[in-house]
């Protein structure tokens, strides 16, 4: 049974500015991608490909011009409850752990408030033992020290660590991952593409990755699409996808990746 579901899913912008009246940019053109439990599926693409798009309108930060989000076979609901218990569900790690977390606030106090706000933890020691627990997790020890530092005090793996910690308070059934390495040394985003492989594994997440690179989509996923302006152009199993390549872009996304195969015959 799928986790979390887009159904011909549009979304349309209407242009400002002198001589745009009227006008509209579609950024996702009938987009459908399936999500099930313990399987990682990669939206490709480069930038202003429509993939950050696709996952505002998972995220509901943005609302589709048609089609649908189901989450269990169910539509989203748009407020209350219904609404609360869906983004308690389906979380994101965003692209940029600077920006993520709030520089004024311990890392303690960070992973408090989404677990107080969806009811995961309700004492002061529940609460407590929650936060060691989470940055064991995602590797953050010992954990005591690190939850009462604040996110300067912490490398960029390590902040990124923290926020897909606190992605996982709210205990959701889907991950959301928007470039997630993509603002770390490349020293360092091995580390935590094997954590959220890791991770999915044990809580069974289904996990959409977004990314512009081939071939880490290949390693980290299941299923690629591949998205050129708006719309999904090939999709299929990682190996088909990377190994036999059917659209034209997604050859050319495969020569602008990195091949350190290639880099060796030569």
């Amino acid at each position: 049974m799928s986790v979390l579901e887009l159904r011909d899913v549009t979304k349309e912008y209407r242009l400002r500015g002198e001589g745009l009246r009227g006008r509209t940019l579609r950024a996702v053109d009938g987009v459908s991608l399936v999500l099930e439990a313990g399987k990682t599926v990669a939206l490709v693409g480069q930038s202003g490909s429509g993939k950050s798009t696709v996952a505002k309108i998972l995220m509901q930060l943005e609302r589709p011009t048609s089609g649908q989000v189901l989450l269990d076979g169910r539509p989203v609901g748009r407020r209350g409850r219904a609404l609360r218990e869906y983004r308690s569900a389906v979380q994101m790690v965003f692209q940029d752990p600077f920006a993520s977390l709030n520089p004024f606030h311990t890392i303690a106090h960070h992973l408090e408030r989404p677990l107080r706000l969806h009811g995961r933890a309700r004492s002061a020691e529940d609460v407590e033992r929650e936060v060691h627990h989470l940055l064991e997790r995602v590797r953050l020890e010992p954990a005591a020290v690190v939850a009462q530092r604040k996110p300067h005090e912490l490398s960029g793996g390590q902040r990124q660590r923290v926020a897909i910690a606190r992605a996982l308070a709210p205990q959701p059934s889907v991950l959301v991952a928007d470039e997630p390495v993509s603002m770390l040394d490349v020293s360092i985003r091995l580390g935590v593409l094997n954590l959220l492989a890791t991770l999915q594994r044990e809580s069974d997440l289904g996990v959409l990755y977004i990314t512009h690179d081939l071939a880490t989509a290949r390693h980290f996923s299941d299923e690629i699409l591949v998205m050129l302006d708006g719309r999904v152009v090939e999709r299929g199993p990682s190996d088909r996808v990377i190994l036999d390549p059917q659209h034209e872009y997604t050859r050319l996304l495969l020569d602008a990746s990195p091949n350190p195969e290639k880099r060796l015959a030569t």
